[in-house]
């Protein structure tokens, strides 16, 4: 699997039937098919590039009333997958970078960005759950790194008309990383 592709709706049948037609329309594995907050739905799946457009494709084209956001990312970041799920091993907690989006696709695209632009640690991604349909993602590593990071992440969301906020602490008091986790 060297591609991931991820829909969001925001209709719960809707989504439903984007699994269904994404499953249906290429050979791809369905990594994440449920509801998220503020009633939207999402569906994530991994593949080979073209079996992963062509099932995002499907449902652009057949579902689009529906559609709030999506992508195709080839060659993901391998920090990605362990952010997602919650098992990084960050290490030591440097400079701290937040990326805050309206959609779970943009900010996972801008975390993608990020740790691809700058040597960086994916800390989390948070998707939807419990955040008013929002999603964000912490990183980490030296000031300079995570500036560079949030900058290009930032840029990707902005580009959609999502950021919500970014912010980069230079310091973090060590409690913060209890309290993030």
């Amino acid at each position: 699997m060297n591609s991931l592709g991820l829909v969001e709706l925001s209709s719960i049948a809707a989504g439903m039937q984007a699994a269904d037609l994404m499953l249906k329309t290429a050979e791809v594995e369905l990594i994440i098919s449920r509801t998220i907050c503020s009633g939207k739905f999402m569906v994530m799946i991994g593949g080979e590039v073209a079996e992963v457009q062509s099932s995002v494709s499907a449902v652009e084209k057949s579902l689009d009333y529906a559609l709030i956001d999506y992508f195709v990312i080839p060659n993901l970041h391998p920090d990605i997958f362990p952010a997602i799920s919650g098992h990084t091993n960050h290490g030591e907690l440097e400079a701290l970078g937040i990326l805050e989006a309206f959609s779970v696709a943009s900010l996972i695209e801008a975390a993608d960005a990020a740790v691809k632009s700058a040597n960086v640690r994916l800390i989390e991604i948070r998707m939807a759950m419990a955040l008013g349909g929002k999603a964000f993602c912490t990183l980490t590593g030296e000031v300079a790194a995570v500036t560079s990071a949030v900058e290009s992440g930032a840029m990707i969301i902005s580009q959609k008309g999502l950021l919500v906020n970014k912010v980069v602490i230079a310091q973090p008091r060590k409690e913060l990383l209890s309290e993030m986790i």
